[in-house]
């Protein structure tokens, strides 16, 4: 049954907003691609593209440029994008006999019968070329840098069958941005991107942990692994650990790059936001987990927002 489908009730996705553009704007004959790259749950393009974006201004902070370079920022949107939405449906369709017995992943469209595993094969290949078509705009380095990241995006599927922390494996791949950004405008690496790229590795562990908690109860009868299980009622405890070292290291790369005040400032304005989902989050109520997860973007914008206001005060003060 591929795209076709009209039954509602199979189609919904359980953790999709409820006003997503997919379902209300979307012909029905894409709905199910597109649900099955994610597009009707935007937040993960976010937290893909966010460690692109801090990293290529952070670089661009450390070479005095006055404002970020707009053409990347575009490229680096749109390989988020395509690359994202490969990899969910990869992931997708290693997973679908797990999804099928899952009850926020079970209306997923392979598992559904919406889409059938040929289709998300071809899917994923489509996407990724866009992913290709992105990377062949930056030097060499950044090319080979992008690529090396798909043995951790080809492992993560498997990370849950075999390791109690899937989530670090994730991390690992999620943020592999945090170097590429770098090397896309220095062309080489340097300890400011690498010290980053650690920090968003344990903000990502955070974040999954709190997202994972959805699942935990069918995580355990399927036996599979994830921090939300490990760290069981410890979690408040662990995110925190986790968030206070992200920022920790997120100000360390801050000054290594040569960053200045208002940046500092931003980071410390994500501390109070993280320290918000950590005091009101209740591992036991699905919606409250879901709604901090999602409060991660704010996270992303203001530490980016944070870099750029740092780029353009420290020119505006040369002038002076």
């Amino acid at each position: 049954m591929p795209a076709s489908s009209t039954d509602e009730a199979v189609e919904a996705i359980a953790d999709a907003p409820s006003s997503n553009w997919v379902d209300r704007w979307a012909p029905p004959p894409w709905r199910p691609y597109l649900r099955l790259g994610r597009f009707d749950r935007p937040i993960g393009i976010w937290l893909l593209l966010f460690p692109c974006w801090w990293s290529q201004t952070l670089a661009e902070v450390a070479s005095d440029v006055p404002f970020p370079d707009i053409w990347y920022l575009i490229l680096f949107a749109i390989g988020a994008a395509s690359m994202r939405a490969s990899g969910c449906a990869y992931n997708d369709l290693v997973d679908r006999d797990v999804d099928a017995r899952v009850q926020r992943t079970k209306n997923r469209p392979i598992p559904s019968g919406q889409i059938t595993p040929a289709e998300a094969i071809a899917f994923i290949i489509a996407t990724a070329l866009i992913g290709l078509l992105v990377l062949v705009n930056f030097n060499r380095m950044t090319i080979w840098l992008a690529i090396a990241s798909l043995l951790l995006v080809a492992a993560y599927p498997f990370a849950k069958r075999l390791v109690s922390y899937p989530q670090l494996v994730l991390g690992l791949a999620f943020n592999w941005g945090a170097l590429v950004g770098w090397v896309a405008i220095k062309g080489s690496l340097d300890w400011a991107p690498i010290v980053l790229y650690i920090g968003c590795v344990l903000w990502t562990i955070g974040y999954d942990t709190i997202y994972a908690h959805q699942d935990k109860e069918d995580d355990a009868l399927l036996g599979l692994g994830s921090t939300a299980l490990r760290f069981g009622d410890d979690t408040v405890s662990y995110v925190g650990a986790l968030y206070g070292l992200a920022v920790v290291l997120w100000l360390l790369a801050g000054a290594l790059a040569g960053a200045h005040l208002v940046y500092f400032l931003a980071v410390t304005l994500v501390f109070l936001q993280m320290s918000w989902q950590v005091s009101t989050l209740d591992i036991r109520d699905a919606a409250n987990c879901l709604r901090r997860f999602r409060s991660n973007r704010d996270v992303g914008i203001a530490v980016f927002l944070g870099l750029v206001a740092d780029m353009m005060l420290s020119w505006f003060a040369g002038l002076s």
